[in-house]
């Protein structure tokens, strides 16, 4: 499904972000990317958005090679991939609906698809009664469970969260990693980066380890639903 293969990536200014990485992740598999803060991270998933060039090697999904693909395919390889974020990103000026509402406003669908797609995604984190609020108003975790409607709210075949639960407590960051597990469970491929190591560890999915820039472990757990990560 995803492919790096000799991965690098070098700032303007000689900062090495990346250096020769290289790992395969399964169609379908939840794997977290730790490592301490600077060790590339966030670069590797910007990467895989096609928000970032890289300098060398090949970065592949579905086969084919992302930073080689036409100008005009971009866009439809990026509804395929939902993307969560630390900081939420949420609008203050809109309600609940009209943020997960969003990213299908935006692909041009129609408006009763699309209002059915968005109380399915928020009766799924658990915010279909609050559709009508401002995001404002509500908690940290709730507003994480926007974002995470929003992200998923295309059926994306592959979803990114860059340190998800980072501004969260231990309680709430375990729900929203079992909200992900529920997502992976019906077929989404995830790459979760998180510096929680005592949270990660203990959910038993594959952990890929970056220091500064270069992969130095890539461990695989059994699933907890007796799965072996490939």
């Amino acid at each position: 499904m995803i492919r790096f293969d000799d991965v690098s990536k070098r700032y303007p200014g000689g900062h090495e972000a990346l250096k020769q990485v290289s790992f395969d992740m399964d169609r379908g598999e939840m794997v977290f990317l730790t490592g301490r803060s600077g060790a590339g991270k966030s670069t590797l998933l910007k990467l895989l958005m096609l928000s970032e060039p890289l300098n060398q090697g090949q970065i592949l999904v579905g086969g084919r090679n992302i930073h080689r693909l036409p100008a005009n395919k971009i866009p439809y390889y990026r509804r395929r991939i939902g993307v969560v974020f630390q900081d939420h990103q949420l609008l203050f000026d809109r309600s609940v609906y009209d943020n997960v509402a969003l990213p299908l406003q935006i692909d041009g669908y129609d408006k009763h698809e699309a209002a059915r797609r968005v109380r399915a995604a928020l009766d799924k984190v658990g915010l279909l009664s609050k559709e009508k609020l401002n995001p404002m108003i509500l908690s940290g975790g709730e507003q994480q469970r926007i974002g995470i409607a929003r992200a998923v709210v295309n059926r994306p075949q592959i979803l990114l969260a860059d340190e998800p639960t980072g501004n969260l407590d231990p309680q709430l960051a375990a729900e929203i990693m079992a909200l992900f597990e529920q997502f992976n469970q019906i077929g989404v491929s995830m790459l979760i980066a998180s510096h929680d190591l005592s949270l990660i560890t203990r959910l038993r999915h594959r952990i890929l380890t970056l220091d500064h820039g270069q992969l130095i472990r890539d461990e695989h757990h059994p699933s907890r639903s007796g799965a072996t990560a490939g």
